[in-house]
């Protein structure tokens, strides 16, 4: 995660931009990018999974069940727990859609985070395998922040999705930002802001994270 010059440690911190919207134009596509473009720029290292444009499968497979009579992650799994083996920080961007995750980023958690990545077997139960590691969330919905609010549309999501996958892998969650009134008449203005956001949760979590972490060598 680092590297010694002279007597401090240089905290190089590893991201995982995790997209869940099928339009590569769309609002959240922006925060992505943002995502990375800020990231890169505070000297970390960021990889952007576009789940629609990998083409991602969501769908479990019976063979991935863990069962008596043996189980096993399929390639694409394999390859992709691969690619975030050294990730620090996971940063899941996607839209509500009935108050939910789209289903290929609940299939994506389903298939990767599942037995042999985010937990493994204990005696008793499962124990964590990610422990330390980060969960930030942005998300967006075309209702009002108010009514997301009020509701407690964002309570509840947190509570089955966020909260529970990190407390079965280990994960801390960071921070959930979320932005309503995301619709096709958005300003520039408004967007803006919002990216300004995103850039300002982003670099303080940052800096916390190096604080931290850095220690004498």
């Amino acid at each position: 995660m680092g590297a010694a010059f002279g007597k401090l440690k240089v905290i190089i911190m590893r991201h995982a931009v995790i997209l869940a919207h099928p339009k590569s134009a769309s609002f959240c596509a922006a925060i992505a990018r943002t995502c990375v473009e800020t990231l890169t720029s505070l000297g970390d290292e960021v990889i952007l999974r576009d789940l629609y444009e990998m083409a991602f499968d969501p769908c479990m497979k019976a063979s991935e069940l863990p069962a008596d009579t043996g189980f096993a992650a399929g390639p694409d799994v394999v390859a992709e727990r691969q690619l975030l083996a050294d990730i620090d920080s996971f940063i899941f961007v996607y839209p509500f859609w009935f108050n939910a995750p789209p289903a290929i980023l609940k299939g994506y958690v389903d298939r990767v985070f599942c037995m042999g990545f985010g937990y493994g077997p204990a005696f008793g139960g499962t124990e964590p395998l990610l422990v330390g590691k980060c969960l930030t969330s942005f998300s967006t919905s075309g209702a009002p922040q108010h009514w997301v609010n009020s509701t407690g549309a964002l309570k509840t999501l947190m509570a089955v999705f966020d909260l529970h996958l990190a407390g079965v892998c280990g994960l801390v969650v960071e921070d959930h930002r979320h932005f309503g009134s995301i619709l096709s008449n958005l300003t520039q203005e408004a967007g803006d802001d919002i990216l300004s956001d995103v850039r300002t949760t982003l670099t303080a979590f940052s800096n916390r994270s190096r604080a931290s972490l850095r220690k004498p060598t």
